[in-house]
Formats: structure tokens, sequence, C-alpha cells
């Protein structure tokens, strides 16, 4: 059986309307917020990840083609290429100085350097 009673039917339309006000200003608050966060990112400079891989890539194939270059250059120079790169190379260990020795002396003092104004 039905009542006659609308306040509780009144009260849960009212509720839904509410909800629905207030999930679409949610949504649109989200918008907003995303849309001042894209607007601050782009003053950075930032750069996207498409932009940085296809950057990556690039240095990628430019180095590769200019190790190229240089071992063609040396061949056809006649050089022997180097075995390692210098940066690449192993550290060496590090070993003390002797104790006795004495430690060595500069061979001239450096230049005074202007004080900045």
């Amino acid at each position: 059986m039905q009542s006659e009673n609308r306040f509780f039917d009144d009260l849960a339309k009212m509720v839904n309307g509410i909800a629905g006000t207030v999930a679409g200003a949610g949504r649109e608050a989200e918008s907003a917020m995303r849309d001042r966060a894209k607007e601050w990112v782009g003053r950075m400079d930032f750069v996207s990840r498409e932009e940085f891989e296809a950057v990556k890539k690039m240095a990628a194939t430019a180095r590769a083609e200019a190790e190229a270059l240089k071992a063609r250059l040396d061949k056809l120079e006649g050089v022997k290429p180097a075995a390692a790169p210098k940066a690449a190379a192993a550290p060496k260990a590090v070993t003390k100085p002797a104790a006795a020795k004495p430690a060595a002396k500069p061979a001239a003092k450096p230049a005074a350097r202007k004080p900045k104004a």
C-alpha cells in the first residue's frame, strides 16, 4: 500500500538533486584545477614525455653516427683506435704516498683573484 505522504518522496528528490549538483561542482573544480596545473607547468618550460623520448632517441642516433664516423676517420688516417675512452676506463686504485716522502711544493703561486664587487 502506497502512502499519500509525499514528504519523503520530495525529500529523496531533493537529496538526489543536491548529490548531483555536488558531483557536478566536484567535476568542474577538478577540471579547473587541472587547467591551472597545465598552465603552471607550461610556464615552467617542462617538456612532455613524448618530446623527451624523441630527443633521447635523436641523441642516441647522433652518438652512434659520431662513433661510426670517428672509427671511419681513424681507419682512413691509419690511426689505431684506442682500446677504451678515458672517461669509460675503470678507475685506478688510489695508493697512499709513503709517510717518509715530503709533500711536493707547488711550482708557482696562483694568480690573485679580484674581489667581486
